[in-house]
């Protein structure tokens, strides 16, 4: 796809400050906040540009190719858009507008259970090519239920997030009634009417909901029926023994995502991902643990061969992406820079994003005469 952005924001830092503007105070600091002080959600960002690249600038060079392998799938770059819950509360529409851009992009959109669209319609926008995310459910019916539509929607990757086995203590989420259950503040009303264009394309799309939960939740439930309801339905909690049957029920490529530890990774292999995203949720979830760029350091140096290595949580730009490669990651995702990207540009904010991070990354490839993500590693230093 032809590559083309908006010049008054040619960074995700534009998008960010344009994002902060023009959607409510309260749908920004959900997408922009991490958890208690926010130590990890600044660890992520400032420790992989800690990473230095070394540059080669005599020898001989053809140029730079972005396509990367994944699962059998050759993707037109080593990126793609990671889950975010709640993207229609952000923006409205966001999930269609981005797996569309990941799609005309020929990049992986991963769908979150707790997003705002539903497997079936994210699965016609993507012609059956978007990954994903299950958030386990606590009854076997109703996980055995969702494993079963996205494998008629021809979901080629199954995704199990294991990183939230509470919920995060999100100081900005509780002030703003977007903790569970959910209320709606007179505060958050006044944000919603300083923002006509936001509050216009919102009642043109309809109320935000958990549209691929939707079957298994009571008709009308008011916010404190909703909170209830997904507090009885999720456990986040993952063992071995809650795994297998995942295993068994899913044909497809299997990630585990949000993994943090080399004992972790090394149980996935034993019950059978295929491949795992080594993440801390964004920051939004420990605040006292690693950033995930130290997390991935000993899990790439022990299992590089055993799996497919992937990594999430802090990456901003397309250097962000060179470096977190060169630490040995075989891709990389992003969730708040495209959502960004949404919330300042609407329906043309995914397209905007990709477009830019593919300029800057390689740009970056071009500048080290590097020819090739996988090649990243000999240019660490």
């Amino acid at each position: 796809m032809q590559i083309k952005y908006n010049s008054n924001y040619p960074s995700i830092d534009d998008l960010r400050n344009k994002a902060r503007k023009k959607i409510p105070r309260f749908a920004f600091e959900y997408l922009d906040g991490g958890c208690n002080e926010d130590v990890n959600l600044l660890k992520n960002t400032s420790e992989i540009r800690e990473v230095e690249l070394k540059p080669y600038y005599l020898k001989d060079y053809a140029g730079a190719e972005l396509k990367t392998e994944l699962f059998g799938h050759v993707y037109d770059a080593p990126f793609g858009v990671a889950p975010v819950g709640l993207q229609g509360l952000i923006y409205p529409n966001a999930p269609e507008i981005l797996a569309r851009a990941a799609f005309q992009h020929n990049i992986p959109f991963i769908l979150s259970t707790v997003t705002t669209s539903s497997i079936e319609r994210i699965s016609e926008i993507t012609q059956g090519r978007a990954w994903f995310q299950l958030y386990h459910p606590a009854e076997d019916v109703i996980r055995d239920n969702i494993i079963k539509r996205a494998a008629s929607a021809q979901c080629p990757v199954l995704a199990v997030l294991c990183d939230v086995p509470s919920f995060g203590y999100r100081p900005r989420d509780i002030r703003n009634g977007l903790a569970m259950p959910p209320r709606m503040t007179l505060r958050n009303i006044w944000q919603i009417m300083g923002k006509p264009e936001w509050a216009l394309k919102t009642w043109v799309h309809g109320q935000p909901a958990f549209a691929t939960l939707k079957p298994y939740m009571p008709k009308r439930l008011d916010m404190k029926q909703l909170g209830l309801f997904m507090n009885r339905t999720f456990s986040g909690r993952l063992n071995e023994e809650r795994i297998k049957p995942i295993r068994d029920k899913w044909k497809g490529k299997l990630v585990l995502k949000g993994v943090a530890s080399e004992e972790d990774t090394e149980m996935a292999i034993r019950l059978g991902f295929d491949g795992i995203i080594v993440s801390n949720h964004g920051g939004r979830q420990l605040d006292a643990g690693q950033s995930a760029i130290r997390s991935l350091s000993p899990i790439v140096k022990r299992f590089k061969d055993k799996l497919t290595i992937m990594m999430d949580s802090g990456i901003r730009s397309g250097p962000d992406v060179a470096r977190v490669l060169a630490c040995g990651a075989d891709f990389t995702f992003m969730g708040r820079s495209f959502m960004y990207g949404v919330a300042a540009l609407g329906k043309e904010g995914g397209n905007h994003t990709i477009s830019i991070l593919k300029t800057q990354l390689r740009q970056v490839l071009e500048q080290l005469c590097c020819a090739r993500p996988k090649d990243l590693p000999k240019h660490v230093i």
